[in-house]
């Protein structure tokens, strides 16, 4: 963890020795009474914390804040509803790339009982999220939004800006080299692992995505999303 995070509210509470945040405080960061360590409250500020003391059941916590944090850059990203180890790494990377809103939905290849998993079911999905914002030493984490169809989440889109979708099989051209204006909000469409059908390229056509590709290799869903998010961030000066 390069960041410790905290739920709001939480900060104000001892903090049990059995919690893995605490594990990692006395075994991995070796912190005594009196030292500090990097915190952060969940879409908050980020400070410092300091061990006040170490009980027999819980840890003292003291804590110093800075200045909230800016909203992330209006980056949506939409995946095609992978299976549920796919999803983790997405739901990890793509936060700890600054990605704001991340929508998991469902197309025509989609595999119906991927969204019946604990990963969804069961609320395990939040915390991929505060893993990769720990990675990345920021407290933000996208809004995250499951459950849904294709054609549900592209209504539900903001109007403007940029809308890219990636395809290996129809697309003319590569992600552009320049993503302008830098400040309207920037879409971008991945398709499950076995990619967009038919159907799904007319319904992101019709709600104005044009299609890109990364070159002539065929890459893993969540390589995909690493890349092209990390590609469409610098050509919009977002890194």
């Amino acid at each position: 963890m390069n960041l410790i995070l905290f739920e709001p509210g939480e900060e104000s509470r001892p903090l049990a020795l059995t919690d893995p945040r605490a594990v990692h405080l006395r075994e991995v960061l070796q912190r005594q009474p009196g030292e500090s360590f990097d915190a952060g409250i969940v879409n908050g500020s980020r400070g410092r914390g300091t061990v006040k003391a170490v009980g027999s059941e819980s840890l003292e916590l003291a804590f110093s804040w800075g200045d909230p944090p800016v909203p992330l850059e209006p980056f949506t990203l939409i995946v095609g509803l992978p299976r549920p180890q796919t999803a983790r790494d997405i739901l990890r990377e793509a936060t700890t790339l600054g990605v704001a809103r991340l929508v998991f939905a469902s197309a025509a290849r989609t595999e119906p009982g991927y969204a019946q998993s604990t990963l969804w079911q069961g609320g395990e999905w939040r915390r991929h999220l505060l893993t990769g914002a720990a990675q990345a030493f920021d407290t933000r984490i996208p809004e995250v939004v499951f459950g849904v169809r294709l054609s549900t989440a592209l209504a539900d889109l903001p109007t403007g800006g940029t809308r890219i979708a990636l395809d290996n099989y129809e697309a003319t051209a590569a992600l552009p080299a320049s993503i302008e204006p830098a400040n309207s909000p920037l879409v971008l469409a991945i398709g499950p692992e076995r990619g967009w059908a038919d159907e799904d390229r007319a319904v992101l056509r019709g709600a104005g995505f044009a299609l890109a590709h990364l070159g002539t290799r065929v890459l893993r869903t969540e390589t995909a999303v690493i890349a092209a998010v990390t590609l469409a961030k610098a050509r919009r000066g977002w890194m």
